[in-house]
Formats: C-alpha cells, sequence, structure tokens
C-alpha cells in the first residue's frame, strides 16, 4: 500500500473510532501492471504494426500513468487549462478525439520459456491489441470497459524489451456498452476514451490458475458457523497434457487436489467444503468489525509452482428480500438494515486515486452513511478493497439512459442493441461478477437501472452471475420495475432531483412522489450550492454575479440537461422562502440554510420511517454522495472536498442516536440507529422568537427507544400562540446521566411550505406557496468567544478543538455558525473531520468541536479556525 494511502487508512481510523481496516492480501505473484505509457494521435501514425515494435520512434508522443483517459493524460501535460474552472472544458477541441488514439509501452521478459498473458480491461470503449508488430486482438473481441480478456502473447514477446500497444478508439455511450455521464455534468471532450484500468502482465508455467474465490455459507442468526467453500480455475495452456496440484490455505486451513489436465484444457477445482466455528464476521462500519481472511492457492507441476493467486474475502450474509409493502429490505448476517447512502461520482476524468477514494469513503463513515450506489462507472478492484476494510457498503450496477438501456427505454437516449452487444454485455457480467463476488461490502448488483432488461438480457446477466456463484442480490432496476425472471426491483426512482421544500419528504399519500417510504434508489432536492472558498476557485467573477443575480440563466457547472441547466426552481425558493438576495456573500449564507434544513429533513424522514408497520422506508441513496468536478447540484460535499450545509444536515440527520423535529406531525421523535435500546433519556424542546423570546417550553422524562433503527414520539408541541412568523425550535436530548447526546436546531414559519401535488414531474412537485423564513435577517447581533488548540493525533494527524461560547447579554442566539480549518493563507485544510458544525448557541452556551486532518495537508503552516455565523460577523483564531 502507497504511503499515502497508509496515512489515510491512520486518517480514517482516526476519524472513526473503533473502526480499524484490515489488511488486504497483497499483489498476487506473478503478475505486475504496465506502470504507463506514451500516448499520441493515431492521426499522426502512418503504420500501424510499427507502433508497437522495440525502438519505434515515439518522440513527442505524450507520457501518462497506468490508468489514464486521452484528454487527462494530456491535461497532466499541460495541454489544457483546468477544465474545473469556469468554461475551460468547454473549449477543447472535441475533433481531437474523433479519431483513435495510441497506447504505447515497452516491458520485459526475462524468461520466455515461461507463459505471458496481458490481462487487458478497463477500455472505453474499445482497442486494438499489438505486441511487437503483431496484432493479437481486435477492438470488435476488446470492446467494453467492464469486459475482461487474458491474452496469451507467449508467441509474441522475446527476452528482454517487448513492446505493447493499444490502438484505442472513440468512445460513444449511447452506442457503446460504456460509460457515459448522463445529466450528473459536463462530458469531457474525449468522452473518457482511454484505459481506465490498469493492464497487467501475468507470468506462469503451462498452468495458469485463474477465478480462484470462495463461497461462503454463514449460520444466520447465531453467526456460530460458517461453511468455505473454495474454488479456482486451473488451465493448461500448453500443447501437452499435465498433472498439477493446486494447494494452499482458506482462512488458514489447507487445502489440496490434484488434477490432470489434456492439452489446452481447463477445469474447475472444487475443494472440499471447511467448517469454521465461530466464524469472525464481517459487519458494515457501526455494526462490528470488518475482518478479512485469505485464499492463497498455488498450482504446481512436477514439484515446481507453475502459477498462484492471493485474494481477500469476508465472511458474511446478505438478503434482501421484499416486505409486505413491497419493498426491497437488506439484511446483514440477519439483522434488517436501513440503507442510508449516496450515489458515487468518479473523477469526470476518471483519474484514479486510492488516497483520495479513501478519503471520500471516510467522509461516508463520517456522515453517519453505510452505502454508497454506483450506477455504471464502476471503479477498480482497490475501490472495493477499501471499501471491505472501512465497512463501507456498496451496491454496484449497470447505468441508465444509454445504451445499456437501449434496447428497453423507448425513445430515451441509447441506441437499440444489435447481435454484437448480447455476447459484450455478458461477458461484462461476467467480469463483474467474477471480480466482485469475494468483496463482503458488495450488497448487490443492479443488472438494471431507469429500465429493466428484457428476457433476452436479463438471461445473459443471469446466466453469467450463475456461473459466476454471485453471492448477493441481484436487482431488476433501481426504478419501480421489473425484469422477466426476478422479482420486482422494491425500490422506486420516483425523483424528485430539483428543489422541494423539507416537508416534502415526509409525505407517503402520493405513490408516485418520492416521500419517505419504500426504498428510494435514488433523490434529492437537486441544488448544492458549494462554500465560498470552493465557488472562487470554479467560477470565474462574472459568472458569480451571474449566479445570484439571475438565477434562471444557464450554468455549465450544473449540467448539460436541459431539464437541470439553471437554478431558477431553487432561486426562486431562496427568495421566497428567506427573502430575495442582496450580494453573492448573502445568497451563499442563505443557500447552506435551505440545504442543511433539506437535507437534514430527507434522511430525518426516511429513518424516521424505517420501522413503520405500513410503507416502511428501508433504503434511501441520496443523489447523490459527491460531484466528479466543480458541480452546483448533487452533492454532500463538493469535488474538493470541501463541506457545506448539506453534508452538516446529513451528518446531523444520521446521528447514532438522535432527536428530530417531524414536520408533518409538529412533534419530537427518537430514533435509535444503534444496536442496543436506549433507556433513561430526556427529551425537551424550546420554541424561540427571533428577538430571542422563549415561547414554549416542554420536556420528557425517563424515555425508552429500541435499537436496530426504532423510533418513538418524545412530545407533542402542538399549537403554540404568540410565534414569530419565522421561529427557531431547540431539542435537545440527554442520557441518564444528564449527558447531551443530541441536539438540534430548527427554524421554522407560522407559514407552512404547500406543495401543488396536481402539478408534479418527473423531477421535482412545484410549491405553490413558500413558508416565510425571511426574520431570520431579524436576528440581532451575537458575539461568539472562540478558543482553539492543537495537538498532535495518531499515526500523522492533527487534533484541533475548538470552544464556542455565545458571549452576548441579551437573549440572541448564536445562529449556525460555521468553523472552517484554514492555512496561514485562509485556504481550507481538506480533508477534514468535524465532529459537529454548523451549531446555534442561546447566549451562555458552549460547544467543544474537534477537527481530525493529516498534518502534512497544512503544508508547513500552522493551523487556523475561521469562525462566521448567520450573525456573528467572521473572524479567525490561530490553532
Amino acid at each position: 500500500m502507497p504511503g499515502r494511502l497508509l496515512a489515510v487508512a491512520a486518517l480514517t481510523a482516526a476519524l472513526i473510532p473503533g473502526v480499524a481496516g484490515a489488511a488486504s492480501a497483497g499483489p498476487e505473484p506473478g503478475r505486475a501492471a504496465i506502470p504507463g505509457y506514451l500516448i499520441q494521435s493515431s492521426a499522426k501514425v502512418s503504420d500501424d504494426a510499427s507502433v508497437s515494435k522495440p525502438g519505434f520512434d515515439a518522440n513527442g508522443w505524450y507520457p501518462v500513468g497506468s490508468q489514464s483517459t486521452v484528454y487527462a493524460g494530456l491535461l497532466a501535460n499541460g495541454r489544457y487549462s483546468d477544465p474545473f474552472y469556469s468554461t475551460n472544458m468547454k473549449n477543447v477541441p472535441a475533433a481531437d478525439f474523433k479519431v483513435p488514439w495510441w497506447y504505447r509501452a515497452d516491458i520485459k521478459v526475462a524468461d520466455p520459456s515461461q507463459r505471458t498473458y496481458l490481462d487487458v480491461s478497463g477500455v472505453l470503449s474499445k482497442a486494438d491489441v499489438w505486441v511487437n508488430g503483431t496484432r493479437v486482438a481486435t477492438k470488435d473481441e476488446v470492446n467494453g470497459p467492464y469486459t475482461r480478456h487474458d491474452l496469451d502473447v507467449t508467441k509474441q514477446v522475446r527476452e528482454g524489451v517487448n513492446s505493447v500497444a493499444f490502438k484505442v478508439y472513440p468512445n460513444d455511450p449511447n452506442n457503446d456498452l460504456s460509460m457515459g455521464w448522463i445529466d450528473w455534468a459536463q462530458t469531457p471532450p474525449d468522452q473518457n476514451m482511454g484505459l481506465a484500468r490498469e493492464i497487467v502482465v501475468r507470468h506462469s508455467g503451462p498452468v495458469a490458475l485463474r477465478g480462484a474465490h470462495v463461497v461462503t455459507k454463514l449460520n444466520v442468526p447465531a453467526l456460530d458457523h460458517a461453511d468455505l467453500t473454495a474454488k479456482a480455475d486451473v488451465r493448461n495452456d500448453s500443447d501437452a497434457p499435465v498433472r498439477t496440484t493446486v494447494s494452499g490455505t482458506v482462512a488458514g486451513k489447507p487445502v489440496s487436489q490434484d488434477v490432470s489436465l489434456a492439452a489446452h484444457e481447463k477445469k474447475t477445482v472444487t475443494f472440499p467444503v471447511i467448517g469454521v466455528d465461530k466464524p469472525q464476521v464481517w459487519w458494515p462500519a457501526g455494526l462490528g468489525g470488518q475482518p478479512m481472511q485469505e485464499l492463497d492457492l498455488t498450482a504446481s507441476v512436477s514439484g515446481t509452482a507453475s502459477d498462484a493467486s492471493r485474494s481477500s474475502f469476508g465472511i458474511r450474509d446478505v438478503k434482501a428480500p421484499l416486505n409486505s409493502s413491497g419493498g426491497r429490505q437488506y439484511v446483514v448476517n440477519g439483522k434488517p438494515l436501513m440503507i442510508k447512502g449516496g450515489g458515487w461520482s468518479p473523477d469526470l476524468l476518471l483519474r484514479w486515486d486510492a488516497g483520495r477514494a479513501a478519503d471520500k469513503l471516510a467522509y461516508v463513515k463520517n456522515l453517519g452513511l453505510n452505502t454508497v450506489r454506483l450506477e455504471g462507472h464502476i471503479e477498480p478492484d482497490a475501490f472495493f478493497d477499501l471499501a471491505d476494510r472501512m465497512g463501507v457498503l456498496t451496491m454496484p450496477g449497470w447505468e441508465c439512459c444509454d445504451k445499456w438501456e437501449g434496447q428497453v427505454n423507448g425513445d430515451e437516449k441509447g441506441e437499440p442493441w444489435t447481435e454484437a452487444d448480447y455476447p459484450i454485455a455478458k461477458a461484462s457480467m461476467t467480469a463483474e461478477a467474477e471480480r466482485l463476488r469475494d468483496h463482503p461490502s458488495v450488497l448487490s448488483f443492479h443488472i438494471g437501472s431507469d429500465f429493466a432488461p428484457d428476457a433476452r438480457i436479463e438471461k445473459g446477466y443471469l446466466d453469467a452471475l450463475s456461473a459466476a456463484d454471485w453471492p448477493a442480490a441481484v436487482i431488476s432496476a433501481a426504478s419501480a420495475k421489473a425484469s422477466p425472471k426476478l422479482d420486482p426491483s422494491g425500490m422506486k426512482m420516483n425523483g424528485p432531483y430539483d428543489y422541494v421544500p423539507p416537508n416534502y419528504w415526509y409525505d407517503k399519500a402520493h405513490k408516485d412522489a418520492g416521500g419517505a417510504w419504500n426504498f428510494n434508489s435514488e433523490t434529492s432536492a437537486g441544488p448544492d450550492i458549494p462554500t465560498m472558498d470552493t465557488l472562487k476557485r470554479m467560477m470565474t467573477p462574472a459568472e458569480l454575479e451571474t449566479l445570484w443575480k439571475n438565477p434562471a440563466a444557464p450554468q455549465y457547472h450544473r449540467s448539460e440537461s436541459e431539464t437541470f441547466a439553471n437554478l431558477k426552481i431553487f432561486g426562486d425558493a431562496l427568495g421566497g422562502r428567506y427573502g430575495k438576495p442582496t450580494s453573492l456573500d448573502d445568497f451563499v449564507r442563505k443557500a447552506q440554510l435551505a440545504q442543511y434544513e433539506n437535507v437534514r429533513a430527507e434522511f430525518e424522514a426516511h429513518s424516521r420511517n424505517f420501522t413503520d408497520s405500513k410503507d416502511p422506508s428501508t433504503g434511501l441513496i441520496y443523489w447523490m454522495l459527491n460531484s466528479g468536478w466543480t458541480s452546483l447540484h448533487w452533492q454532500l460535499f463538493d469535488a474538493y472536498l470541501d463541506q457545506n450545509g448539506s453534508y452538516f444536515g446529513a451528518k446531523k440527520a444520521n446521528e447514532p442516536l438522535h432527536i428530530q423535529y417531524s414536520y408533518d406531525t409538529k412533534s419530537a421523535e427518537v430514533v435509535n440507529s444503534t444496536a442496543k435500546k436506549a433507556s433513561g433519556l430526556t427529551a425537551s424542546v424550546e420554541l424561540y422568537n427571533t428577538d430571542g423570546t422563549k415561547k414554549f417550553s416542554k420536556t420528557k422524562k425517563n424515555l425508552s427507544v429500541n435499537g436496530g433503527g426504532a423510533h418513538a414520539k418524545a412530545l407533542d408541541i402542538g399549537k403554540v400562540s404568540g410565534l414569530s412568523s419565522t421561529y427557531l425550535a431547540k431539542l435537545v436530548l440527554t442520557d441518564s446521566a444528564g449527558k447531551e447526546v443530541s441536539r438540534n436546531v430548527y427554524w421554522l414559519s407560522t407559514k407552512d411550505d404547500k406543495l401543488n401535488w396536481s402539478k408534479s414531474d418527473w423531477y421535482y412537485t412545484p410549491t405553490s406557496s413558500y413558508a416565510d423564513l425571511s426574520g431570520l435577517s431579524k436576528l440581532g447581533a451575537a458575539k461568539v468567544g472562540t478558543t482553539a488548540t492543537s495537538a498532535p493525533g495518531p499515526d500523522g494527524t492533527t487534533v484541533t478543538t475548538v470552544k464556542l461560547t455565545n458571549t452576548s447579554p441579551g437573549k440572541t442566539p448564536a445562529f449556525m455558525v460555521d468553523t472552517h480549518l484554514v492555512d496561514s493563507a485562509g485556504a481550507p485544510v481538506l480533508p477534514v473531520s468535524w465532529s459537529d458544525n454548523q451549531v446555534s448557541l442561546w447566549p451562555g452556551e458552549s460547544v467543544t468541536l474537534t477537527a481530525t486532518y493529516r498534518t502534512a495537508d497544512l503544508h508547513g503552516s500552522a493551523p487556523s479556525v475561521r469562525v462566521a455565523g448567520w450573525n456573528t460577523g467572521t473572524r479567525t483564531v490561530r490553532g
């Protein structure tokens, strides 16, 4: 594991106490990734065969890494300006990428008597493969980023330096079973043409060992015994019969089997079942540990190792039945689990960085989430290794709105399938099933997204999954559709994807809408405006002026879709609820409030309804977790890993033991997502006018709430007279010792948001009249005393402790005080994990927050804390 990844793992353990990452199995013997390439346009090459000959003159070609798209490689070579800023990417000439591009590398072969293979996957979208002047595979064979090819190039290589070359053809997601960006972002000018995964060179003797995996059967719910069945394919690639011995260990237990193979014969070795009492069971983070087991096998011929395989697996059980309401209910190790997650986005240019992926997964855990959904863009092996060790569940599947669903999606984008597409789809499913089957973090696979596959496509997928011993659920679609053989999906995709008010999420009456019932596979209120720090990094001053003055104007950093091209719906709501913004600063701070309250309500409504007897909410995938570039929507954190109101609204909602306000019943509820019953709790609610006057106070003692996501009503608030049009609600939950375990502050209105359900569209429900939150502008000034101290944390981290105290003499709360860790230049230090943030304090109240981060990310600077509240002004203190 690279040094930075070790530091990330240490940071992750520091951020999430009690969760340690298990060591990976390490690299497999006899294999090494090609470390990098030289690339060039095919328009500048006259002889294809010459490119892959040793000694070819590649002067003027561009060096790239082991996984790189063409545009990403050219960007790294200084050919273009930062695509994440302004409209720079829009100005890149797409014509440069309408022809194939060459990827060329030299490899060394020390012993040509051994067999040599190229393990090829991740090609977007197809490629001719050449070795030493010979084409060994065509673009019709190496087609699709998910297909995997074991190319035997023994006859083409020689001792010493050899050359390999990939002629990569342009990617077209509407015509290729590939990857596209749909409406998530602007599409890169090369449409991600290139090599998105490592190409691996393998060496072995006459017998190749492939596909080693373990089928696990855990005794549920006792969890006291597991049966492990190891399997592997052995293949004789020589011209003579051989006898091989396959031996090794499964979770430390020895196995061995002799196999006779005719020339060019392949067999599957199935070892006797190994029974394990009191097995080390893998759990999602927060529910237990993440122990990983190892499968170590060697195929030997005449006592000499021919090939070896080393991999990891986890012991766990996943079921996903439909409940009595037809919703998909995931059950892990016998325990029903409320899925709380977000839609994962890779980097827009598919630049893989294991450390950055670990940072993002650490944010998932810090947010109190447990799952990420990968709609297409299924990440490399290292991603799932990270998810296994960090305890983050994953839901991979095929993407919508292009060729993957072109056969079944009517007149939407994506061409209908040809005969050539069916074997590519099945090969893609085979490769992904074999790659992912041993990862305990993988919950299921979606063989459809917006649409379910038809009978012929479904059969190809199901046959591939069955042949691969797929251990997890197979879901027909992420929408409420069913394929011919599978159960209904048990999921819904009813939106919204653009602004709706917080009370929307509590609706259960409209079965074509996205309220908190069933499994909601992707939904949010759309725009998630980044922090001012990020906005200034991604947009010009003129673009920022347009952002706040004219939300109806097209925004390049929103989407290439006409539906999501601007911020008008969000802008109308922001002005209608909070008052028309008077400046960019005012727009951004109001946006943070709107995002916090909305995201909080979305997660709170779904969590509260998890254990309902009728139409429970079994899962929520926030659309999206993050953005692959500098975006104005669909992100809980931004491209630079900065955290805005959306982030902290989600973090607050997903506290393990949590007190919340229910917009539908106007009551206080307590949700217990921990495994154990909580007893002896005290819940209190206080309501305040904007002038600081307390208008309501109520307490409930000796409250008990079962674990596993149960909820209990703490107290009704009822109708309260004398409230200002905008008012504040402070909810506090303390344990039996009087310690505060949850604190939640709401800004509410005596005038409710009214939804026009009859005018609902697939992406939002209009608001016919807005709540009045403009009274927040009348909050008086408040003073916040701040102290900050920093100390070394474990394994290269620093912990900065911040104490905030409202020192105001009157009744005015310090409202929504944000703390940002910054360096000496005032730039945010990222990534960072805050224990809490964006807090509100009444006079005399204090709170202590901690920020944990890698010391190296200070780059030698001393840490400082920038404190900025709605009504407190901004100041920076040394940490």
